[in-house]
């Protein structure tokens, strides 16, 4: 199980600026360490390789391909990281693809917290 104190950091992956900086925002107030924010698919894979982060919060939604194929992209690259899906829509609208998937779980943007990424985290 993890906690708090041995997640080292956190990347952000999504295409709106704009939400990233209130997940950065989120998350630091609430003890994670953001180490990068970044907008597409691609990105997250040069990122993940350079800040090596313990935990992605990753937008379904991506302009370059969607998240599930990062997903998938990031965990055979990195098979320790943990990744967690983050959409506007709710994880009913996707549905089996969430739980077929390799990700830890999915945080609606709406209920972005801290503590629900530390208790999906923990799962």
């Amino acid at each position: 199980m993890r906690d708090i104190d041995r997640v080292g950091g956190v990347l952000i992956v999504d295409d709106n600026a704009a939400f990233r900086s209130v997940a950065r925002t989120v998350l630091e107030a609430g003890g994670y360490r953001v180490m990068a924010e970044v907008g597409t698919g691609a990105a997250a894979l040069l990122a993940a390789a350079q800040v090596k982060p313990d935990v992605v919060l990753l937008d379904i939604g991506l302009p370059d391909q969607d998240g599930f194929v990062t997903c998938r992209q990031l965990h055979a690259a990195h098979p320790d990281l943990v990744v967690v899906f983050c959409s506007i829509r709710e994880e009913e609208e996707y549905g089996d693809a969430i739980a077929r998937s390799s990700a830890a779980g999915f945080l609606a943007k709406a209920q972005l917290s801290a503590d629900e990424l530390r208790r999906i985290v923990a799962a």
